[in-house]
């Protein structure tokens, strides 16, 4: 049975989820911004959720229409079956975002959605399933525009950057699937000799080592699906088994990882050790200023830290320049990349970057600066 879905995403990385989920044999593959609609049937919704480096969730679109106000959200929410959707016995919650929503409250709104889904489980099974707003076995998505809504059951569950692999962290953690689109938007390939030089808990290396070792992204997690009425166990054993199969044995893969933190390459290490992949990658306690390449060309990758702080805009000031300075001596060959929400960034360093690609960190607006260095060529 053909369904519609849409499937979110850090903002910056909408093309490549679409050509991400015509890979699952997605169907009508529509890019908007902040994600891509697209239709399927479950099979394609749960290699969605297991293959999907890029994804944020995938919503399951369960009604749609217009509404002028709460009450019309509230009827429209009424006449939809949801016990045929999931079993009373399962807590959910209610998400509503908004654009050019004329509502005065989004809160009344959401409150009104849930009474209607309360009610009709009242109404068809004569008890209603209970709230959790922090952990929901079922996540129920409303989205508004100016006059139409449409409603969504999540099929994912936890957000599908929580890959089950990250125990440990260390400050403002990059989210997986931005890492994984910073890696595709490098041109990164397999084989290719890869260094993140200021590595932190170590993203940047999990995506590529799973990238490389074709090790599907949700293999060590669960799914919202698996809850709905609608679940089919065996499509879904099945698309698992397959992924399971594809995989590689993890051997060395020519990625590289440093930190000046000893405590963040203490962290990495452990996340690495923990997903069973520490044999793909080298990690050392490194600064910046002291980083010696580990092959004649390869990829750079890197988040800096951001000057939030008092003060340390100051310190970066001074840092980017020397930054500079070593790639300018060492790394001649390679391809540089750094995401950073610091625009001074290519200018400090006194390079010229040839691409500059808007992403979101969260909320925070960055820059992927991308640097060829090429021998000699690159001083301003």
């Amino acid at each position: 049975m053909e369904l519609q879905y849409f499937a979110t995403c850090p903002r910056g990385l909408e093309q490549l989820l679409s050509e991400e989920l015509k890979a699952q044999q997605a169907r009508n593959v529509q890019v908007t911004d902040g994600g891509v609609s697209f239709m399927g049937d479950l099979a394609v919704c749960y290699r969605a959720n297991l293959h999907s480096r890029l994804a944020t969730r995938v919503l399951m679109q369960v009604g749609r229409g217009k509404y002028t106000s709460e009450d019309d959200l509230y009827q429209a929410a009424y006449k939809l079956n949801w016990p045929n959707l999931f079993d009373v016995k399962h807590d959910f919650m209610v998400k509503v975002t908004g654009v050019k929503c004329p509502l005065k409250s989004l809160e009344f709104a959401t409150l009104r959605i849930k009474d209607a889904v309360c009610d009709k489980f009242r109404q068809v099974v004569g008890s209603r399933p209970y709230i959790d707003t922090k952990n929901p076995a079922v996540r129920i998505h409303a989205y508004l525009t100016a006059d139409s809504y449409t409603y969504y059951i999540d099929s994912s569950g936890a957000a599908l950057y929580q890959r089950g692999n990250r125990r440990a962290s260390i400050e403002a953690p990059l989210r997986e699937n931005l890492a994984a689109g910073i890696l595709q938007l490098s041109g990164w390939q397999a084989g290719q000799p890869l260094l993140d030089p200021m590595c932190g808990s170590g993203t940047f290396l999990l995506e590529a080592a799973m990238m490389v070792l074709n090790i599907a992204p949700g293999l060590k997690r669960d799914f919202g699906f698996e809850k709905l009425k609608n679940f089919e166990s065996d499509t879904w054993k099945k698309i698992k088994n397959t992924a399971v199969k594809a995989a590689k044995p993890t051997t060395f893969q020519q990625l590289y990882g440093s930190d000046l933190d000893i405590r963040a390459v203490r962290v990495a290490k452990q996340n690495l050790e923990e997903a069973g992949l520490m044999e793909a990658v080298k990690l050392a306690q490194t600064n910046f200023t002291e980083l010696n390449p580990p092959a004649t060309s390869g990829v750079m990758i890197a988040n800096p830290p951001y000057g939030v702080r008092i003060g340390e805009d100051e310190e970066l000031a001074q840092l980017y320049p020397k930054m500079g300075e070593v790639l300018k001596r060492n790394f001649a060959g390679w391809n540089t990349y750094f995401l950073t929400n610091d625009l001074r960034l290519p200018k400090l360093m006194r390079l010229s970057p040839s691409k500059k690609t808007p992403l979101f960190n969260g909320p925070l607006e960055c820059r992927l600066f991308e640097i060829k260095m090429v021998a000699g060529s690159n001083r301003k």
